[in-house]
Parts: structure tokens; C-alpha cells; sequence
């Protein structure tokens, strides 16, 4: 049998040498570029397929129901201001899974039968596409169910042909979740034990067998042959484990294997972009651009909550200067406010209209592709408690009991509050109202979209204004938000900011008579000039 993937502390290297693709010959033609043009300043938008929109009345949101909801994300007329203007979809897991979130998967190459079938899929994509919207799926590799086929085979026998396709050893070594806490990640089944950073139900694959490698690159070639634009990456940091605590992060071995895996998506297709979960600190993410071409910024998303709820702009500007030092040039960013893990920002905001507001502003006018959480567009609320179906309840369409999302019973409750989308839809100042005249404006601005970012805010000197430059070839603009509950005057600034691309409040530009301007920022308010 083979050693165990966590106990190779001296043989890492070689395996994974061994297990890669043979070094190309002298001959080969240069390898195919990442071609991500489309992706530098994009707005992405997080779906949970299960809480979006039920087609059947059956209580479970599906692909048919998404479909009917594209014109609300991007109806592909930017001549309209009535939808949301978001450029990409991120679908949560869609694979066939025994669980209501689908992080353990038991079929790679099936849609699962709540959400619909292979040919909803695919119409899915094709309506997406005509509208200019392209759709990235969770590709869960780091781990499957213990329900898959896979699985079920590799634990019938230490003689089983698939038995090194997961890591199992003869006795508990007595290894904790790296995060903390008490929970092992060595789990026994048949006499022998398996290694599951998230729990029993998910054990994690061996990347040290080159079957595995092999079977997950060609699945990820199957589905962009089928059209996917690319993937979001589950738990990359944790794809290697070589002992316990922080050796089952961020081993040399995952850098080696993303680099494989990368390689091979883009000679796939170049346009296809892979997205990685690393939530970590920002010099151990920065790492991770080597190899993948987005990861997600979880520092940043924290201090722009803490910024935006303390009215404190310092912290966000010390994250921003500390990525723009470690970050690899040309990284292409994904910030986002939080996601289907974390409490949803209206709940930590208390639902505060100003701050709602201001949260959303600065995310869509910082560098890279931000990522927007469904529900976030009009305040949905977090449920009554913190686990996981509370951060993930039905979308809210209208303001009948089931919301719009069913004609049925929801799969699970809706969360409180009276945020809907009917409400806003044509209400100029509601907070959907805010977010699309948002994306709208980072689409009217080069800028904006894919410009550098100068800081004018210190990141280590107190300051209620969040204020920075946005620059590209032929184009600058000015940024700056005030985060307090108190309005200010910032400036001044040079050049004439008569050209206004985006404000909220009653802004008030002050010319100055020896030259540039101040700016009168109520509470709350953010603004975008051009700069002349």
C-alpha cells in the first residue's frame, strides 16, 4: 500500500515530480497564456442555485429558475439601467451530492437531480452567454463524499485498485483542524483511518496519486468543453497535508499541483479563469497568484466591514498598501464584502442604509473582479442564528410569505426583514437602486474597471475618508468615500472635479480661487470625478 500522503515530510517532492506530466522537450512550443482581458474589472455575482429561484413549486431552487432570473442579473442591453449590470455568475456546487450545500460531491459529471438536468444546464450557459454573461462553477477537488463510488471502492480493501485515491493509514496520529478547535481530521472506517480535513463525510483525495491529478484535470477540461468559463477552486490551501496544525496548509506540493492543474485549463482555454479560495493572510494568498490567476481577498473584505462599521478609514488604506507591496504585479484581485460562510453584511451592519451603501462603493471602486453575494444588492439579512443555512436562506423576490422564490414550500425559511426586490426595483433610492447605478458607473469608466489605484489616505494615521485614485491610459479619476456618521471636508485636490461620474448625498464641490477643489462629503457619502 502505499504511504500515506501526510507522511511524506522527506519524499514530498519526488512524489510529486513523479506524479506530474513529463518536463516538455526542448522542441515545445511555449505554453498558452492566460487570456483574462474580460475578467480585469468584471463584477461576479455568487449564487446559491438552491435559494435563487424554485421553476416547480417544489421548495428548491433550480437551473430552470436561474434562467428565468437572467434578465434581473444582466438582461444584455446596456442601453437599459432596469437590471443588476453584472458581468459573471459564480454557481455554489451543482454536482450531484447527498447534501443540501453539495461540497461533497458523488458524481463530477452529473448536475444534480434537484437543481435539474444536463440539458438545463447547458441552457443555462447558452441563455447566459447571449447576454454577455459568463458563469464559473465550484469545482470541489480537494475532497468528495464518502458516499462517492470512489470512495466506497478505496475502503472496501488496502488491496482496493482505488485505495491510494484517498490518504489512509493503519492508526489515529491524533491531528486537529488547522483552523482550531478540537475536531480530528483522521477518521475510521474498516479498521484503518482516512484523512478528512473537514470531517468523515468529505474525505480528501490523494493529489500524490497521478490517477487523481489526471481524473480532475480532465473533468475540468470536460465542463469548459461544455462551455463553463472557468472555476471557482474549494479549500485549495488544504489539497496536501504532511503532519499536523499548519502543515496541513499551504504545502509546496499544492503549488506544484495548481501549477499542473493551471497549466492544463489553459491549454483548454485561455479565456477560463480559476478562482482560489485561500483563506489566509495576504502574504500567504499572495503566493497563490504563482499559480492561479484570482484568488479570493479575505483580509480586505474584513477591514472593509471594520472600516465601513467604525466609520475608519486607516484600515482599509494599511490593507490596500500591504497588498500593493506583496501582491505580484498584474495580480488580478477578487475582493468581495462576505460570502455564503460569513454573516451576511446587512445583518453586521445592523442594516444601516449608510453603511449598506458605502460597503458597496468601495468594493466596486477597487481594482480587480469584486464579487457580490446574491441578496447583498437589496440587504438581505442573515437568519436568526450563525450556521450555515442562515447565511444561505431563499431570495427574496416580492413580499409574499414565500417571497416570490416558491410557489411551494421554501426548502428552508426566509430570512427577517422586509428586504425584497419589488420593493426597489424602481425605487432611485433604494440600495439596488445604488448597486446597479454602481457597476454601471465602473462600466462607463476604464478606470474604474482596470485603472492602477494611488492611496491619498494614510494606512497608519486616523482619517474618516477613504480616498484614492483610479488611473489608465487617457483616464483618472478621483475616489472618496466617508465612512464616518458626520460629514467633512476633504481636499483639497488638483485638477477641476466638475465631471462626475458617481455620488451619492449632497456633495458639494468647492473650486478653489488659488486653484483645485474641495469636496463637502455629507455622512456616507462616496463620490467618482474624473480628474482634467
Amino acid at each position: 500500500m502505499r504511504s500515506p500522503r501526510p507522511l511524506l515530510l522527506l519524499l514530498g517532492s519526488l512524489l510529486i515530480s513523479c506524479a506530474g506530466s513529463p518536463p516538455p522537450s526542448p522542441q515545445a512550443s511555449a505554453p498558452t497564456q492566460w487570456d483574462h482581458d474580460w475578467a480585469r474589472g468584471a463584477v461576479f455575482y455568487e449564487v446559491f442555485v438552491r435559494s435563487f429561484s424554485d421553476s416547480d413549486g417544489d421548495g428548491v431552487g433550480d437551473l430552470r429558475g436561474l434562467t428565468s432570473k437572467l434578465d434581473y442579473l444582466n438582461d444584455g442591453n446596456p442601453q437599459t439601467s432596469t437590471d443588476l449590470g453584472v458581468d459573471a455568475l459564480w454557481l455554489m456546487p451543482v454536482f450531484q451530492s447527498p447534501s443540501y450545500h453539495g461540497y461533497d460531491t458523488v458524481d463530477y459529471e452529473r448536475i444534480d437531480d434537484e437543481y435539474g438536468t444536463a440539458a438545463d444546464f447547458q441552457r443555462l450557459l447558452d441563455e447566459a452567454h447571449k447576454r454577455g454573461i459568463r458563469i464559473i462553477v465550484d469545482f470541489v477537488m480537494n475532497h468528495s463524499s464518502s458516499q462517492h463510488p470512489w470512495f466506497v471502492e478505496s475502503a472496501s480493501s488496502p488491496s482496493s485498485p482505488k485505495r491510494d485515491w484517498y490518504v489512509w493509514r493503519a492508526d489515529d496520529p491524533g491531528w486537529t483542524q488547522p483552523w482550531g478547535g478540537s475536531n480530528r481530521t483522521w477518521h475510521e472506517k474498516n479498521g484503518a483511518f482516512y484523512y478528512g480535513v473537514f470531517w468523515g463525510g468529505m474525505p480528501d483525495l490523494n493529489f500524490s496519486t497521478p490517477a487523481v491529478r489526471e481524473e480532475m484535470k480532465r473533468l475540468a477540461g470536460h465542463w469548459i468543453s461544455r462551455g463553463v468559463d472557468g472555476f471557482r477552486l474549494d479549500a485549495t490551501r488544504h489539497l496536501f497535508a504532511n503532519g499536523p496544525g499548519d502543515l496541513q496548509n499551504d504545502q509546496p506540493e499544492t503549488h506544484v499541483f495548481l501549477k499542473e492543474f493551471g497549466d492544463h485549463v489553459r491549454g483548454v482555454n485561455p479565456r477560463a479563469v480559476l478562482v482560489g479560495e485561500n483563506w489566509t493572510t495576504t502574504p500567504a494568498i499572495a503566493q497563490y497568484f504563482a499559480e492561479l490567476p484570482m484568488n479570493f481577498n479575505f483580509p480586505l473584505a474584513e477591514e472593509i466591514l471594520n472600516g465601513v462599521r467604525d466609520g475608519e478609514a486607516a484600515g482599509i488604506a494599511g490593507k490596500i498598501e500591504e497588498i500593493q507591496e506583496i501582491y505580484p504585479a498584474g495580480a488580478l484581485d477578487a475582493p468581495f464584502l462576505t460570502n455564503h460562510d460569513q454573516i451576511r453584511i446587512a445583518t453586521v451592519l445592523k442594516s444601516d442604509p449608510a453603511k449598506l451603501r458605502s460597503a458597496a462603493a468601495v468594493l466596486l471602486t477597487l481594482p480587480g473582479a469584486p464579487f457580490l453575494y446574491y441578496g447583498e444588492e437589496i440587504g438581505l439579512q442573515n437568519g436568526p442564528a450563525n450556521n450555515d443555512e442562515q447565511k444561505r436562506t431563499p431570495m427574496p423576490w416580492d413580499a409574499s410569505p414565500t417571497g416570490g422564490f416558491t410557489t411551494g414550500k421554501p426548502w428552508f425559511q426566509l430570512a427577517p426583514g422586509t428586504a425584497n426586490v419589488a420593493a426597489q426595483t424602481d425605487d432611485p433610492g433604494s440600495l439596488l437602486s445604488h448597486y446597479r447605478k454602481l457597476i454601471g458607473a465602473r462600466k462607463s469608466s476604464k478606470a474604474l474597471r482596470e485603472g492602477s489605484l494611488e492611496l491619498l489616505t494614510s494606512g497608519v494615521k486616523s482619517d474618516p475618508v477613504l480616498a484614492f485614485t483610479r488611473e489608465s491610459p487617457g483616464e483618472k479619476v478621483l475616489v472618496l468615500h466617508n465612512l464616518s456618521a458626520d460629514a467633512v471636508v476633504a481636499g483639497p485636490y488638483e485638477g477641476d472635479g466638475t465631471d462626475s461620474i458617481f455620488s451619492t448625498g449632497e456633495i458639494v464641490v468647492m473650486q478653489l480661487e488659488e486653484g483645485g477643489w474641495n469636496v463637502n462629503l455629507p455622512a456616507g457619502a462616496s463620490g467618482v470625478w474624473r480628474v482634467k
